[in-house]
């Protein structure tokens, strides 16, 4: 997936912490089936605004996706297996 860029920062965050590898997150991408949902929160409102969702990977391991969109681009922002409230909110939303 060419259009996405992850930062260092953030691979190393996403190895260390959260176990999630960059193909994990390109399996999400492609696997995704729900809605784009829009993080509005006052803390962490963007410009463009962060969009989240959640899906699997091919193994079947759900994780949620937050990103910022850039014309083509997509700024992968962080990847983690989501809590029970997230999972929640995207099963009414998503």
């Amino acid at each position: 997936m060419e259009a996405l860029r992850i930062a260092p920062a953030i691979l190393v965050k996403l190895k260390d912490r959260h176990g999630v590898s960059r193909s994990e997150v390109e399996q999400c991408f492609q696997n995704r089936a729900g809605r784009l949902l829009t993080d509005d929160r006052a803390l962490t409102k963007t410009n463009p605004p962060t969009l989240w969702f959640i899906a699997p990977t091919n193994r079947g391991r759900s994780l949620k996706i937050v990103y910022i969109q850039r014309g083509a681009s997509i700024d992968l922002k962080t990847a983690y297996e989501p809590n029970e409230v997230e999972a929640s909110i995207y099963r009414r939303h998503g």
